[in-house]
């Protein structure tokens, strides 16, 4: 069976006591390879390299970093399928999903790219009598990303690009259910001209994820995943005196007004509740139905949903794949059980669905429910599967209220042919993006990512402007130069402006 290594310093590094997980392939239920779990050691090991190399990096200039992001990009490009391919062996995603996100990623890597006008500073000239001053910005030295399972390649370069071409150096913590194409990854970076130790993979559980926040030499983490664990990973890494972004959970509502398009608005919240098995943390879950939108618009939804092939993610014509884990599928089931119980009207099925020659896949069908109540676990909580949810209310107003009594503040979109009401909507609804007529509202790389409330926990959002700010430290300088034969001019009261 394949083994998966550490990436430390340039070169494979095998774990030191010999823990290792299981990598399963969820088409078929079983493992398909083995990786390394880090301790303590392995993590400073992938520290100690990243701050060896972190002083001649942070000192390499501008234009040697953009050349590295330039072929990496490249590099990204050529092997895109192949990368697609990792990916859908061990998340289960089909391989165009895996591929756009692949596509996704590689958008950091590009606005990286410019990363020579996204470092400039600010200058003031004569701020007093023969004094300038002047601001820039200059790297933390090693940060780290740790990453979740539903986007194994594009999370994690939502992190690592932004941070290298800053100047620093990066340890990456991918998941351990999906952690082959990481792997993949350093070995373009060093194809692309990367130094040894800029960029390391250490691969592992919580034993790992505990080093990271606690080493003394890690200045920054970065880390997408649920709620509970994002705000522990706030909590500890600011105990430990670092810098961190911890993304986390949502519960994605999409309203759709009486005046949508409900043919469209139908297709939209299919592909958006059901794409990746709904394993995504933008995925639209919570329909939140209008007025007289109600009654046609899931007729419609459910003619689509049940209309979805499911199949392994490397069969061609399959639409939505396996969930990851054997847990997440009894997850899932449970709730559509418990949403049952509590009154929801199942009205697409997805319990109890077979794959041909496949009886061991981790399946879920996909399962729409109707005459949801907010006090149903269903809605409550972060299901994470393919499960669209119907919610019904009259009023643009109740809508609104309904959106915002929610803690979580990550993703929302309205469906509507009115100008007014999406105005409205993205002025008043609490969360952090919000699609109009787009019911998957992820920011381009040139925006930052990142939700409001329990979805977010530290002062940034991720790629983007925010992203160089948050891998960047500012200094300000104050300069004056005077004639060497003139008497000082030093003066012992506070300077000012005059």
């Amino acid at each position: 069976m394949r083994t998966i290594e550490h990436w430390i310093g340039g070169k494979h590094v095998a774990g030191g006591d010999g823990r290792l997980g299981d990598v399963y392939d969820p088409a078929v239920g079983k493992p398909q390879a083995q990786v390394h779990l880090a301790s303590p050691v392995e993590v400073d090991l992938a520290v100690r390299a990243a701050k060896d190399a972190s002083e001649a990096w942070g000192q390499s200039s501008v234009t040697a970093r953009t050349r590295v992001m330039f072929a990496f990009r490249e590099l990204l490009a050529r092997h895109e399928l192949d990368l697609a391919k990792i990916i859908t062996a061990e998340h289960g995603k089909t391989v165009d999903d895996a591929r756009g996100e692949v596509i996704r990623g590689r958008e950091v890597v590009e606005f990286a790219t410019g990363i020579g006008s996204l470092l400039k500073g600010a200058y003031s000239d004569q701020v007093s009598a023969g004094v300038d001053s002047f601001s820039f910005r200059q790297p933390l030295g090693v940060v780290a990303g740790i990453t979740p399972f539903n986007f194994p390649i594009m999370v994690p370069l939502w992190m690592h690009p932004v941070a290298i071409a800053c100047g620093n150096t990066f340890v990456l913590k991918p998941s351990e259910r999906d952690p082959g194409v990481s792997d993949l990854v350093a070995q373009l970076y060093a194809e692309a001209g990367l130094p040894d130790g800029v960029f390391n993979v250490v691969h592992g559980d919580k034993v790992a994820v505990d080093a990271i926040l606690d080493h003394p030499d890690i200045a920054a983490v970065s880390f997408v995943g649920s709620t509970p664990i994002a705000r522990y990973v706030h909590d500890r890494g600011s105990k430990s005196a670092k810098r961190v972004q911890a993304l986390g959970g949502a519960k994605n509502h999409a309203v759709v007004m009486p005046d949508a398009d409900l043919d469209f608005a139908a297709d939209h919240l299919v592909a958006a509740g059901y794409g990746s098995a709904g394993q995504r943390c933008m995925a639209i879950s919570a329909v939140v139905a209008v007025g007289a939108a109600g009654d046609t618009l899931v007729d419609k939804v459910r003619e689509r949903t049940e209309a979805v092939k499911v199949g392994p993610g490397s069969e061609q014509g399959s639409e939505m794949g396996p969930v990851v884990t054997a847990a997440a599928q009894e997850r899932v089931l449970g709730y559509i059980d418990a949403g049952e119980a509590a009154g929801a009207a199942v009205v697409v099925d997805g319990r109890g669905l077979t794959v041909d020659d496949h009886d061991g896949g981790f399946f879920v069908g996909p399962t729409l429910l109707d005459q949801v109540t907010p006090d149903m676990t269903v809605y409550t909580d972060e299901i994470f599967g393919p499960v669209l949810m119907v919610l019904r209310v009259p009023t643009l107003d109740a809508a609104i209220e309904l959106v915002n009594a929610n803690p979580f503040g990550n993703g929302t979109a309205v469906f509507t042919s009115s100008g007014e009401v999406a105005r409205t909507f993205q002025r008043r609804v609490t969360v952090g993006m919000i699609g109009v007529n787009v019911p998957v509202p992820v920011p381009m790389a040139f925006h930052s990512f990142g939700g409001w409330k329990d979805s977010i926990f530290g002062d940034h959002h991720i790629h983007g402007p925010e992203g160089v700010r948050f891998y960047t430290q500012a200094k300000v300088v104050t300069s004056r130069w005077p004639h060497v034969s003139e008497e000082s001019l030093a003066q012992l009261n506070f300077p000012t402006a005059q």
